[in-house]
């Protein structure tokens, strides 16, 4: 737990130094100020009321002492908080972007942002609300421990030995609800992604579900997190109870060992009489800040929970750096036997793969729904790892190229649209940061935008919303199309580009990938007979791997695959809906 909490600090880590030396220093000089209470009521029960006022003065002073340095320790807890809000987030963000694409399932996804919101704030609220007292209240029985041995050893040894039966009964109460806290967080998380989900699904939630049944996975979801919450509640208060017990269990046992002190003395001094009777008012404001600890725990537990969620995150392995790093030579590519399995008990998605694409050329891969088509084309962008063969581009294992450039080689359009809050021209410039208005109004030229442009009382400084939402499925595609064309990479790979378009801006599309053969190597996956039929050599997948290859003219005499999918095509676009004939009465 506190390895993860350091490891989110990171360069930040000397203000987690800085705190918990003074936290601990806060600790001593409690301790200490308390001790003086020793002192102060042996003087005055031997009626040596100068040398009272003396200690009295000791104690004033360590309580203004301990009030003025207690404001520091506060600040330093604040600057931590902030510390772990920034660079902590900040990690995490770092490490999730060299995450593959295959780690963002709908539950770790969920996850994520669970730990970003709630995790983050609750474990930043550890420094000033639970860590200080938990600290300064573990440090300070360790001094009046001292004080106790000095006025009664046999009470001190009672109380120094209670110290790690309670740290251990603690410890053991809090593995007790770990498991809760881990189902709970697990459901929060879920039932969180679902009601994000039912918020932007409402379209099809009354389209399909007007009785009102479209709540039933909320529903069910918000029940789940209720009774892991009602489970974590009940473990919580009787792992409280059972701490607070203990602490007071402590006390009962200091009181039970004077009792039997006085009463196997037969003849008792004065001064050890008066010094038991002080140790046992010492023994107080010993049990205080222990019952602080025991009441401060289960928040701590708490808090591990949201931690250990954070390391779960921090704890996947990130796409490897390149070890001996090479720039490609060109924009062919090269897959030589390359399989891919998202788990290590999972089906390969793609089996033994060989793929020559030549530089400058149109490749098109067909293949039914589930034949590997996306998982081959995003091992081309290293969005995975493959399990095994290798990915080359210009010769080069696309594992010994550095991040950085394989980015500025390979440009994308993924069937999947988002767009990010702020507008049009925006959207597009993230392809090319440096872009001018002049290459933004080109590339949306090329993706169709221009009479989107011409609609909209803005132009391409139009706000596109949370995700997009101003604009239609079709306008959200051509501006992710602008995106990437705008990038200018030697490498294009298209994912469905056309799937949410009209047949106008089909053909549109399909001018502009074919304006840019000889320009860059185009791998795209295609259902349109239009993209297909322009494409240099066609690979057709079923399975996870190749059954057919060549150029459109040649597949299309053997009469294998692409034919069938060619006759398909074509029986499709002859597809009407014809009108049934009324007869007159």
């Amino acid at each position: 737990m506190l390895n993860t909490f350091i490891r989110l600090l990171g360069d930040s880590a000397p203000v987690w130094r800085r705190y918990l030396l003074m936290t601990v220093v806060y600790g001593v000089l409690s301790g200490l100020t308390i001790s003086t209470l020793a002192p102060i009521m042996l003087r005055l029960l031997s009626g040596d009321t100068r040398g009272a006022c003396l200690w009295l003065g000791a104690l004033a002073a360590g309580t203004a002492l301990c009030w003025a340095w207690r404001r520091p320790v506060e600040q330093a807890g604040i600057a931590l908080a902030v510390a772990v809000l920034q660079t902590g987030r900040q990690h995490i963000g770092a490490h999730v972007a060299q995450l593959p694409l295959g780690w963002f399932t709908p539950g770790n996804t969920a996850r994520l942002g669970h730990v970003i919101t709630q995790g983050m704030m609750a474990v930043a609220q550890l420094p000033a609300h639970v860590l200080t007292p938990l600290i300064s209240g573990a440090v300070t029985p360790l001094v009046v421990v001292l004080a106790l041995f000095a006025l009664h050893p046999p009470l001190g040894l009672i109380a120094l030995l209670a110290l790690p039966a309670l740290a251990a009964l603690m410890l053991l109460s809090a593995r007790l609800g770990r498991r809760a806290d881990q189902t709970y967080h697990q459901h929060f998380a879920e039932s969180s992604q679902r009601m994000l989900e039912f918020a932007q699904a409402q379209s099809v939630l009354r389209a399909f579900n007007g009785a009102g049944s479209g709540t039933r996975l909320l529903e069910h979801s918000l029940e789940r997190q209720r009774s892991s919450g009602m489970g974590l509640i009940l473990r919580s208060t009787l792992s409280a109870l059972l701490n607070s017990w203990a602490v007071q269990a402590t006390f009962a046992a200091l009181l039970v060992a004077a009792g039997l002190w006085f009463a196997g003395q037969a003849e008792r001094q004065p001064q050890e009489v008066m010094a038991v009777i002080v140790a046992l008012a010492l023994a107080c404001r010993f049990i205080d800040p222990l019952q602080d600890v025991a009441s401060h725990v289960e928040i701590l537990r708490g808090a591990q929970g949201q931690l250990q969620e954070v390391e779960r995150i921090l704890s996947a392995e990130p796409l490897p750096e390149a070890v001996a790093p090479q720039v490609p030579q060109d924009a062919s590519i090269e897959l030589r036997g390359v399989s891919l399995r998202y788990s290590s008990g999972g089906p390969d998605v793609l089996r033994g793969v060989d793929l020559q694409i030549p530089a400058g050329g149109i490749t098109a891969i067909i293949g039914a729904s589930g034949s590997g088509k996306s998982s081959l084309v995003r091992l081309i962008a290293r969005s995975f790892e493959a399990s095994g063969g290798s990915v080359r581009i210009g010769g080069v294992d696309v594992r010994q190229i550095p991040r950085a450039t394989l980015t500025h080689t390979v440009s994308q359009i993924l069937q999947d649209t988002w767009l990010f809050q702020g507008s049009i021209a925006d959207n597009i410039r993230i392809g090319k940061p440096e872009a001018s208005d002049a290459d933004i109004l080109q590339a949306a030229e090329l993706a169709g935008l221009i009479e989107v442009m011409q609609r909209l009382p803005r132009g391409l400084d139009t706000p596109v919303g949370e995700g997009g939402a101003r604009l239609s499925g079709g306008e959200r595609q051509r501006v992710t199309i602008a995106r990437a064309l705008i990038k200018q990479a030697p490498i294009l790979l298209v994912d469905e580009a056309t799937a949410a378009l009209d047949a106008e801006n089909q053909a549109v599309i399909a001018a502009t990938l074919h304006s840019l053969r000889g320009r860059c190597t185009q791998v795209v996956i295609a259902h349109q007979l239009s993209t297909v039929a322009m494409a240099d050599q066609i690979v057709v997948l079923e399975a996870g791997h190749i059954v057919e290859q060549g150029s459109p003219a040649a597949l299309l005499a053997s009469g294998g695959r692409y034919a069938r999918f060619v006759q398909q095509r074509h029986a499709a676009s002859g597809w009407r809906i014809a009108a049934a004939k009324v007869e007159q009465p």
